[in-house]
């Protein structure tokens, strides 16, 4: 049976496990399904299900990286919690993971058998969003989304109304942004103004350049 845990955040950041992963990047409210079958990191799954239950996706930036090593990462990164998970016989995991918090690490000196960080908790900026930006972000998923649709008519690029700006703005990215780079980007940025100036520019790029790839285009 998949169980359940409410791990307390705050002790995870003096020794937080890393999960690096290539063309992933974790944003706070985002749920990420895992399935972990590397021994090293299904040790690390059942350490953080004995402590805190939190694990930090860390995007690996380099697309060459050995990624059976110790791959460069990037410094700000998000850190999740386990909301469900379940083992299977083989020792493998399923799990459900939730961003929680953008933090910033400081990697700590090796221990076998992967790797840990040192943690910050990083707050958004206090930032005024002019209504023409919002706006024209909006303007900018509307026509990126239906050129999308047109390619995959399963594609639903829906961002539920109501959310704080600045979960707005991490829920565009997570499920709108196609290029990990570009998401990192956004997370990096600590400004909820900034990363709306972000997100239409890429949005207006990605819809550009899909609108190329369309037969009728050609």
């Amino acid at each position: 049976m998949p169980g359940a845990i409410d791990p307390n955040l705050q002790l995870a950041l003096g020794e937080l496990p890393l999960f690096p992963l290539r063309g992933i990047v974790l944003f706070p409210g985002m749920a990420l399904p895992l399935h972990i079958f590397e021994p090293r990191y299904c040790e690390m799954t059942r350490d953080a299900l004995k402590s805190h239950g939190c694990i930090s996706v860390v995007h690996v930036p380099c697309r060459d990286a050995d990624m059976r090593g110790t791959p460069p990462i990037c410094r700000i990164a998000g850190i999740g919690t386990i909301v469900e998970y379940e083992e299977l016989p083989d020792g493998r995991f399923h799990m459900l993971l939730v961003g929680r918090a953008r933090v910033k690490l400081d990697e700590l000196p090796f221990r076998h058998p992967y790797r840990r960080a040192r943690a910050e908790v990083l707050e958004c900026e206090d930032s005024e969003v002019h209504s023409n930006d919002l706006l024209a972000l909006r303007s900018a998923i509307t026509a990126f989304g239906r050129v999308a649709r047109k390619l995959d008519p399963a594609f639903d690029p829906t961002i539920p109304e109501g959310l704080p700006l600045s979960a707005y703005s991490d829920a565009c990215a997570a499920r709108l942004l196609l290029d990990a780079t570009q998401r990192q980007r956004v997370l990096e940025t600590p400004s909820v103004a900034a990363r709306i100036h972000i997100l239409t520019e890429v949005l207006t790029m990605q819809h550009h350049d899909l609108d190329l790839t369309r037969p009728e285009s050609n």
